[in-house]
């Protein structure tokens, strides 16, 4: 992936939000901010403009000048301690951003004589804090719109991305959603419980809450617990992946994360044969004692 480095804006007054610490929300568990680190775990540098708070991974921190100056003032705070060739510039507060809208992104600043690469909503609307940006370009635009006005302070971005030749990425439905009310935030927790989600996000914040950087196959570990419950007893299954988890640590101590999948994948494929063992022997029917042979009793 194209070095780069990041730029999350976090400031801002949140008034629709009744002036609330929006990027310290928390929407399934985890703060909106650290929802978005999470997205560019790739960065080199990340830099957060805003006021300081815990964060799931180290950052860089400033602030704008003046403070609550804008998105423009932000960010050209920001870019001064950033020394990546490409900028990934991202709002505090997208909870549904993924690494793979950001490798889009980086993709898309790739392609020659562009400037950067910009988000689109599914209205079509650009999405400029959700944006590549090509660094020499970006530092030279906001160079001179701080020169012609004064200060970057108040400028609305459409002032620095209109200058530049950018791409544009489909952010698809949910990638460029932003939290700017009550109701955004109320519409992103009932999101991440839907059905075909839930699952995902919940694994995703427990590697989080955890420190862990390990993919595993979370087919592999419904199976094997259902075969647990359904072939030994109920609270197998949470005990069995416990273990399983536990050996597969063992297996492989001081290995990367794919030797370690690797691990819980075996680890699992072992449990599942022995619980399978059981439901047969369960499932099994012994010869049975004929009349008056042995073990019959005697007359």
């Amino acid at each position: 992936m194209t070095a780069h480095d990041v730029i999350v804006l976090a400031g801002g007054a949140a008034k629709r939000l009744g002036g609330a610490d929006k990027p310290a929300v928390r929407v399934g568990g985890r703060t909106l901010l650290d929802r978005v680190l999470a997205a560019c775990p790739g960065a080199g540098t990340t830099v957060v403009v805003g006021g300081r708070r815990p964060t799931s991974r180290p950052v860089v921190w400033t602030r704008e000048v003046p403070e609550g100056g804008g998105p423009l003032a932000a960010l050209g705070a920001g870019v001064r301690l950033t020394a990546a060739e490409r900028v990934l510039v991202l709002s505090a507060d997208l909870p549904f951003l993924g690494p793979a809208t950001v490798g889009a992104l980086l993709a898309a600043a790739d392609e020659d004589g562009r400037d950067g690469a910009l988000c689109t909503d599914p209205d079509g609307r650009d999405q400029p804090l959700v944006a590549v940006y090509r660094a020499e370009p970006l530092r030279r635009e906001l160079a001179l719109l701080a020169t012609e006005h004064g200060s970057l302070a108040g400028l609305p971005l459409r002032l620095l991305t209109g200058e530049l030749d950018l791409a544009r990425v489909d952010a698809g439905p949910h990638a460029a959603f932003d939290c700017d009310t009550w109701e955004d935030i109320a519409a992103a927790r009932a999101r991440i419980r839907e059905h075909g989600a839930v699952l995902d996000e919940w694994i995703t914040s427990v590697k989080n809450e955890l420190g862990i950087e390990l993919d595993v196959d979370t087919d592999v570990l419904l199976d094997l617990a259902r075969d647990a419950a359904h072939g030994v007893a109920r609270p197998a299954a949470p005990l069995t992946t416990f273990l399983v988890g536990y050996a597969a640590a063992g297996a492989s101590a001081g290995a990367g994360p794919e030797e370690a999948a690797a691990a819980v994948a075996e680890a699992a494929r072992k449990a599942t044969a022995l619980a399978l063992r059981w439901e047969a022997e369960a499932a099994e029917k012994g010869p049975r004692a004929e009349p008056g042979g042995e073990g019959a009793g005697t007359p």
